[in-house]
């Protein structure tokens, strides 16, 4: 079974909503620092830059093998845009990102909205998660701690694997 990377899922204080066009314009305000690219590089992405991007993620990957799963996160006590979670799934892995805007970082929304993100992965039956993070990136370590992930011994791109198994359901 393959993860539905077109459900809404829900945490106690976000709405994950699957990612299109009709999000560039909110997302590219809320993830305009430039201080979210520290460790990433590059520079916040325009608007008409995002609908791009948020398009052909929509419409999947090109690789059968593989399904591509993005949400903006909504914030439930102002209905604003804070930021993304996604995932990479192929058979039995998933590797996860997640981002959220500087306002409203500091308040466990990357955790609440990656751990909903891991619970609709171990619904499906994804048994192995993993993410790639700077080892100077303290911020996404300790989310990654938070959803059970350890640090591995692997480098790929001067980031570190970080990887779970997940419960089976």
């Amino acid at each position: 079974m393959r993860p539905d990377p077109t459900a809404p899922l829900h945490s106690e204080r976000l709405d994950l909503l699957p990612i299109g066009p009709e999000h560039a314009e909110e997302l590219a305000a809320a993830l305009a620092d430039p201080a979210l690219h520290a460790f990433t590089g590059g520079s916040p992405a325009t608007a008409d830059d995002l609908r791009v991007r948020y398009a052909r993620l929509a419409a999947g990957s090109p690789d059968p093998a593989e399904t591509w799963g993005n949400w903006a996160l909504r914030l439930r006590a102002d209905g604003r845009l804070t930021g993304y979670v996604q995932t990479t799934v192929s058979p039995g892995a998933a590797d996860l990102a997640w981002v959220v805007g500087t306002p409203w970082q500091g308040r466990g929304l990357a955790t609440e909205a990656a751990r909903a993100l891991l619970s609709h992965l171990a619904d499906a039956g994804v048994s192995t998660v993993t993410a790639h993070i700077h080892p100077d990136h303290h911020a996404s370590a300790a989310v990654a701690r938070a959803l059970g992930l350890t640090p591995t011994d692997e480098q790929q791109d001067g980031e570190t694997r970080w990887q779970a198994e997940l419960p089976r359901p």
